[in-house]
């Protein structure tokens, strides 16, 4: 998958061609390697397909994308190529909503959708807080950043770093505080709402509130931890998603919910 469009959009970091694919979107601010432990842990039985936003790493010459409509527009354009074997999605926080809407454009279109999507970290999507840390001053915004996790320590203790990457994770908290789900029929394929127990940002109520969208069986698993429960709780995590796509059947996975 080399010299392809599409190749500035996903990272594959071990193929394994005849194995389910699983596109992981990550959080405001994240990047595709994040999910590289994955991809190393479920290597073989599971293609991790790990998407990588304009304005970041390797693509950090290109104009960030500020609004969640328009980025899960492009990704949706930019995956097409992949979609032609059994898939799945997962995606964290600001990256469960980029899925799904993703997942509803695939639908939309009357195309076949994913055998499943893993929502984590974020309240369904007709669930609606009203924050604006996008607008906040650096030191407020960096506190809340500190607060959450998920974020390198080794950052905060580098001003120059801290000032190269603050720019990305304000227009990805710009994108997702001003998103607001527009009704759409629910999905066919079963989600799996992933949360902390702690998590301050994603309720157990909210976040059961992905029942609402799909038509196929809802599962909700609780961990113990915050917003980035999943790095501590990563093997858990890890085993409900083999648990869940080692009953997709290769010859049908991208016809049928789970």
């Amino acid at each position: 998958m080399e010299n392809t469009e599409d190749d500035r959009w996903v990272r594959v970091y071990h193929p394994a061609p005849d194995a389910v694919r699983l596109f992981c979107f990550p959080h405001a601010g994240g990047t595709a390697s994040y999910f590289y432990s994955w991809s190393k842990a479920l290597a073989g039985s599971v293609e991790v397909h790990s998407v990588q936003y304009p304005g970041r790493q390797d693509r950090r010459g290109e104009p960030r994308v500020r609004s969640i409509p328009e980025l899960a527009d492009r990704i949706h354009a930019a995956i097409q190529p992949r979609l032609t074997e059994p898939f799945a999605f997962f995606g964290h926080s600001m990256g469960a909503i980029l899925a799904f809407e993703v997942a509803c454009r695939i639908a939309r279109d009357g195309q076949a959708e994913p055998a499943h999507l893993f929502v984590s970290g974020r309240r369904g999507p007709s669930r609606v807080r009203h924050e604006e840390w996008h607008r906040a001053t650096t030191a407020a915004f960096t506190a809340e950043l500190r607060s959450l996790g998920g974020t390198d320590p080794r950052v905060f203790a580098e001003p120059d770093l801290l000032d190269l990457v603050l720019p990305t994770i304000r227009d990805d908290y710009r994108a997702i505080e001003t998103y607001r789900f527009q009704p759409t029929p629910p999905l066919a394929c079963g989600i799996t709402a992933l949360v902390g127990d702690s998590d301050p940002k994603a309720g157990i109520d909210d976040t059961s509130a992905w029942s609402q969208h799909t038509l196929g069986r809802f599962d909700l698993r609780v961990f113990p931890g915050g917003h980035f429960y999943l790095d501590e709780c990563r093997s858990g995590v890890l085993n409900v998603i083999s648990s869940v796509l080692g009953g997709v059947p290769q010859d049908a996975a991208r016809v049928s919910g789970l």
